[in-house]
């Protein structure tokens, strides 16, 4: 995406993210204690506004398509492994081909790596064991696209607009009851470790894709919003400052909770709900042109935004490594440790990322390029 055409706000939503993200693995697998303070201990929830964010951006995609031309399921396939796929290849061969990069950690079985599934019955202190939110948003990529197209095939059979409508939000709300539902069936009190929690919440509950939705769901109902109920989607984004007054409340209330009682029965069954609607109104305000948060633009938030998966993919392991050579918790050492994290994020991003995604623009065409009139398997669009 061209710098001049990014949303400021969603830049600083992403930047934030992957702060956060930073701040609890460099607690949890360098230092072992919170050198960002509560920044550390809550940062974990870095992932989930990373889920909001890829639900509204994909959600828009698709449902824009479907209003539109069409979609193209090979299309958006192909587009999205382009996008994800190389630089996350990538890191694996270090991981599998480097055995200084690779540690001592026990490695899942590699196929586990390659189908996107590792997050399944995964077990904390898995060799590349962040990758579990990578695994959990590719298969949303695969679950959403031919879900909307079965729910718009509505449409063609004879069912009004009003009805796919109802049907899709129907889908939706399911989808994050299920969740809750799953959340509740599995947990059990010995769960509840106070601050750490167990090795059985992290697999049954933490990594699991059936129960970790919410955030992505919350994502694609506002792009539900935007694409099918415009006029209501143009009142709220009137009023952007009071969004983001409601998502910084809701955010702060659900941080509190989550550092009080994170591992407790309530914040498993009713927590992430509650994370997916206040980053839900972050996202909001910042898609409001009115608003604070859309029209501030914080230097080198972009940037960090811009290279934000390749950090991701790469700043655990690469601070778990200089830790060996310096101590973790000097403040000279932390801030090596993210300008060496930065440099590496941009040196991925420029090596790999970036030239697939010049290569994805020259040979994948987009839904929002196709003729309405070109025929293509797998396209159904939607009736306006």
């Amino acid at each position: 995406m061209n710098r001049s055409s990014r949303v400021h706000g969603l830049d600083t939503l992403r930047a934030l993210a992957i702060m956060l993200v930073f701040a609890n693995h460099y607690m949890s697998f360098v230092s072992h204690e919170a050198s960002f303070g509560w920044f550390s201990e809550i940062g974990w929830a870095g992932v989930d506004l990373f889920f909001a964010l890829s639900g509204y951006l994909i959600g828009n995609q698709v449902f824009s398509a479907l209003r539109g031309p069409g979609l193209s399921l090979p299309h958006f396939y192909a587009r999205r492994l382009l996008r994800t796929l190389p630089a996350y290849l990538a890191v694996l061969a270090l991981y599998a081909y480097w055995p200084y990069w690779a540690g001592n950690a026990p490695h899942a079985p590699w196929w586990k790596y390659l189908t996107f599934t590792l997050n399944i019955n995964l077990k904390p202190g898995t060799l590349f064991s962040h990758a579990w939110s990578l695994c959990v948003e590719e298969q949303f990529y695969l679950l959403l696209p031919p879900i909307a197209l079965a729910v718009a095939a509505v449409t063609r059979v004879g069912g009004s607009r009003r009805v796919t409508l109802a049907l899709g939000w129907t889908a939706l709300l399911s989808a994050i009851a299920a969740g809750m539902w799953l959340r509740d069936s599995w947990w059990q009190p010995a769960m509840d470790l106070g601050e750490r929690g167990s090795r059985g919440y992290y697999t049954l509950i933490y990594y699991s894709t059936l129960s970790r939705f919410d955030e992505l769901l919350a994502g694609v109902a506002l792009a539900m919003l935007r694409i099918f109920h415009p006029n209501l989607w143009q009142r709220l984004t009137r009023h952007g400052n009071w969004m983001l007054a409601a998502g910084v409340a809701l955010t702060a209330l659900a941080f509190w909770l989550f550092l009080e009682h994170h591992f407790s029965w309530g914040m498993s069954v009713f927590g992430y709900p509650l994370l997916g609607l206040a980053f839900a109104a972050l996202l909001l305000a910042a898609l409001s042109e009115g608003s604070l948060l859309h029209r501030t633009r914080i230097p080198g938030m972009g940037a960090i935004a811009l290279w934000s998966y390749s950090i991701y993919l790469t700043h655990k392991q690469l601070c778990i490594l200089l830790a060996d050579h310096w101590e973790p918790v000097d403040l000279d050492t932390i801030a090596i440790m993210i300008a060496a994290s930065i440099f590496t994020g941009w040196l991925l991003y420029f090596a790999v990322e970036a030239p697939f995604m010049k290569l994805r623009e020259r040979f994948i065409p987009n839904n929002f390029k196709r003729r309405s009139n070109e025929a293509t398997v797998g396209s159904v669009p939607v009736t306006p």
